[in-house]
C-alpha cells in the first residue's frame, strides 16, 4: 500500500492536527513531516494538513485523560528537539498510549517510549543550560538583549523562567539559529522576528547598538573574572564539562580584552 505523507507548518498544534487526521481516517501507512524539512518520498502521496486548534486541542485533551503530566511534558520537549523523524516517533508513542487503558509511561521496552524519554532529557538539559548561560546586554533603547543559539528549540521553555526573574526590566532573548525571539515589555511576553544588519556579529558589543555603560560593565566583569581565575588551580576538563565550549562565544568573560 502506498504511504501517505502529511505535511504540517512546524507548530506543535500543526503536528497534533496531523495526529488527529491519522486517527480520523485510520491511516496505517503514514508519516508526518515539517514543511521546512520536507523530503519527497519516491512512492508516497503528500497531503498538506492545515492547523486546526480545535482538533489539536481534542488530541491533547485525550492524551491528558490517558497519560501523566510528565508524559505530556516529554512529548512536548521531544517535539522541540527538531530531530529528524521525531514526528513519527511521537505519533507511534501517542498511538501506543491510546491503545492501552493503563498508563505506559515507564514501558521502556517500547522503542518510541524509550526514544522520547531520551530525547526529552537532552532537551531539558539544554533548557537549563540556556537559563544559566544567557547573557543580557543593555541596548541604547534601554532594552536588555541576549542572543542564543541552542541545539534544540528551547525558547518556549525558558520564557517563564526569565519573565519571573527579570520582571522589572524590558528584555529580548533572540534565537539567531531559528530567527525568532521573545520580547518582554514589562506587561506582556510575545514572540517576535527581527532584521539585523548584514554580517552582524552577535559576539561583538557594537557601540552603535549598545549603551556605553554596557561596554564599561563588560570590561569590569572580564577584569573581575580574570583576577579571580587562579591559573595554578585551573581544571579545564571540569570547566568544559560545566560550560561547554559551544557557549563560550556569547559569554562576555570569554571574549578578548576590550
Amino acid at each position: 500500500m502506498q504511504e501517505k505523507t502529511l505535511i504540517y507548518d512546524s507548530t506543535f498544534e500543526g503536528f497534533l492536527s496531523c495526529v488527529f487526521y491519522v486517527f480520523e481516517y485510520k491511516l496505517k501507512h503514514v508519516s508526518i513531516q515539517n514543511e521546512f524539512v520536507q523530503q519527497n518520498g519516491l512512492f508516497s502521496e503528500n497531503e498538506t494538513i492545515i492547523t486546526d486548534t480545535e482538533k489539536s486541542d481534542r488530541v491533547w485533551k485525550g492524551l491528558k485523560s490517558r497519560a501523566s503530566t510528565l508524559t505530556l511534558t516529554k512529548i512536548y520537549y521531544a517535539f522541540l528537539s527538531e530531530q529528524k523523524g521525531i514526528e513519527n516517533t511521537l505519533l507511534d508513542y501517542i498511538q501506543y498510549i491510546f491503545k492501552h487503558d493503563q498508563k505506559v509511561d515507564t514501558d521502556f521496552t517500547h522503542p518510541s517510549v524509550l526514544k522520547t524519554a531520551q530525547i526529552a532529557k537532552n532537551v531539558s538539559r539544554e533548557k537549563h543550560r540556556m537559563e544559566a548561560f544567557v547573557r543580557f546586554r543593555l541596548t541604547k533603547d534601554n532594552i536588555y538583549f541576549a542572543n542564543i543559539e541552542p541545539d534544540f528549540n528551547v525558547l518556549p521553555l525558558i520564557a517563564k523562567h526569565f519573565k519571573s526573574r527579570y520582571a522589572d526590566q524590558k528584555w529580548v532573548i533572540y534565537d539567531i539559529k531559528r530567527n525568532y525571539g521573545l520580547f518582554y515589555d514589562l506587561q506582556t511576553l510575545e514572540f517576535i522576528n527581527m532584521d539585523f544588519p548584514k554580517n552582524f556579529d552577535f559576539t561583538k558589543t557594537y557601540k552603535d547598538f549598545f549603551a556605553d555603560e554596557e561596554l564599561n560593565f563588560q570590561k569590569l566583569w572580564k577584569d573581575y573574572f580574570d583576577s579571580t581565575n587562579i591559573k595554578e588551580r585551573k581544571n579545564m576538563k571540569l570547566h568544559i564539562r560545566h560550560i561547554p565550549k559551544r557557549y563560550w562565544k556569547y559569554l562576555s568573560e570569554k571574549q578578548p580584552n576590550l
